[in-house]
């Protein structure tokens, strides 16, 4: 009996991480959800159509990035909003970065879309690779190596 291979992108966290996050309205999705939103109408309003809306809200959901939470205007039928979980808010940086990359690469000449800022005095944020003791360091310097997790090649 010959052994199963175990495939490539099974180990890599990118590949897991684009299985959940790698279609275009996902992501969209959860920028919404940052910026307060959390219905599905509200969801709507960004274009995404409404069987491929009902689809990543489930998939996001599944996930854990959103959580359904019930809720009832007066008058009306009871109702489901979705809300970021702490997974979900852990991806404020993969948002900045693809908005920093997106900014610097494909810029439209109307200036960032979005501004990451510091809460305590509104002053702009900026991601950066950070050593174990807290020292920036410049992305010249930092190389892409196998972790220990890696299949060898």
């Amino acid at each position: 009996m010959k052994a199963m291979a175990i495939p490539t992108n099974s180990r890599c966290s990118i590949a897991r991480s684009l299985e959940v996050l790698g279609q275009k309205w996902s992501l969209l999705i959860v920028r919404e959800a940052f910026r307060g939103r959390t219905r599905f109408a509200e969801f709507q309003k960004i274009g995404v159509p409404t069987d491929l809306l009902a689809s990543r809200l489930e998939s996001l959901v599944e996930a854990g990035i959103l959580a359904r939470r019930p809720y009832q205007e007066p008058g009306q039928r009871a109702r489901v909003e979705y809300v970021l979980t702490t997974v979900g808010e852990d991806l404020l940086p993969v948002l900045a970065a693809l908005s920093e990359w997106g900014d610097e690469y494909l810029p439209t000449g109307h200036g960032p879309a979005t501004v990451y800022v510091d809460t305590t005095d509104d002053r702009p944020v900026h991601l950066a690779f950070v050593d174990e003791d807290g020292h920036v360091v410049d992305p010249a310097k930092v190389a892409y190596r196998n972790g220990p997790g890696a299949l060898e090649d």
